[in-house]
């Protein structure tokens, strides 16, 4: 009897599906904390009822317990409730800031693409000695500038994130342009313009979409640590970057007043991460198989 040869791709499979099995239980709790930070950031009081403001200070620096399940501040405040409404600052200026960076990067990178050599050049030069920078650098030198808080953190790390996206948006651009159906919207008089609204962005989105999911992990670190050195809301605000920077001066006395609103920013970013990459491969997978 002659055996039969399986082809490569059958042999593959299984390994590919044990693969997908071990890491399915992960993403699928990085899906369950990005549901809890939403929630938390939409409608704080489902998980958290009390106020984050209200003192107590004869409870001041307590241990979690059941009263108090993540413990207490230096003023007795419930270090659970202030955490869980503190996502809403943090959350808002990681989107906040991600949505102003993919507007001003898609504009000025769609701009260079369809502007001509000399406004290409201009731009990009700009955008090269912007990217020199290190983010939190330019979003400290920003904010310096306009002054803390938060909608001040917003833009500048904003602002500090746009080169990235005008890059892109402008290799994304240069690579379409070029296709026949483009030079075709351009010969029958449609313009530059309105080719890039209806072709160039449109295709230009799917990477577009995982840099931005990904740049909110990064700008919710950039927020936390511009509110922990002081540039972020004002107190007695509830945000994590700020919560951290209170806390670290008790450490010796009460670890938790720190350690839970360092495991909320950390949880949230490493759930935004994996999430991003995971679309990242799905849509590079999907972009292998749709190539002839």
């Amino acid at each position: 009897m002659t055996a039969t040869a399986l082809p490569p791709t059958a042999l593959a499979a299984p390994a590919r599906n044990r693969r997908l099995r071990v890491l399915r239980p992960g993403l699928a709790l990085c899906w369950l904390v990005l549901a809890l930070v939403a929630v938390a950031t939409l409608w704080p009081h489902l998980l958290a009822s009390g106020d984050p403001d209200a003192t107590h200070v004869t409870q001041a620096l307590h241990g979690p317990g059941a009263a108090h399940p993540f413990g207490t501040d230096q003023l007795g405040r419930d270090v659970y409730t202030r955490v869980v409404h503190g996502a809403r600052i943090s959350v808002m200026v990681g989107v906040g800031s991600t949505a102003l960076a993919l507007g001003l990067g898609a504009f000025v990178g769609g701009l260079a693409s369809i502007g001509g050599r000399w406004v290409d050049e201009a731009l990009m030069r700009v955008t090269d000695v912007l990217l020199a920078f290190p983010g939190t650098l330019l979003a400290l030198l920003v904010v310096a500038m306009l002054g803390p808080g938060t909608g001040h953190s917003l833009i500048a790390i904003g602002l500090s994130a746009a080169p990235g996206f005008a890059r892109l948006v402008r290799g994304q651009a240069l690579v379409i342009r070029d296709a026949d159906y483009v030079r075709t919207t351009v010969t029958f008089g449609r313009g530059r313009l309105d080719a890039y609204l209806r072709h160039l962005l449109p295709n230009a989105l799917p990477p577009l979409l995982v840099l931005a999911t990904i740049n909110v992990g990064v700008s919710i670190i950039a927020g936390a640590s511009l509110s922990f050195l002081g540039l972020g809301p004002a107190a007695p605000t509830a945000e994590w970057g700020a919560m951290l920077a209170q806390g670290q001066q008790f450490l010796g006395v009460s670890w938790a007043v720190a350690v839970f609103p360092g495991l909320a920013v950390t949880a949230t970013v490493v759930a935004v991460n994996v999430v991003g990459r995971d679309l990242q491969r799905r849509l590079a997978g999907r972009d292998r198989h749709a190539r002839p």
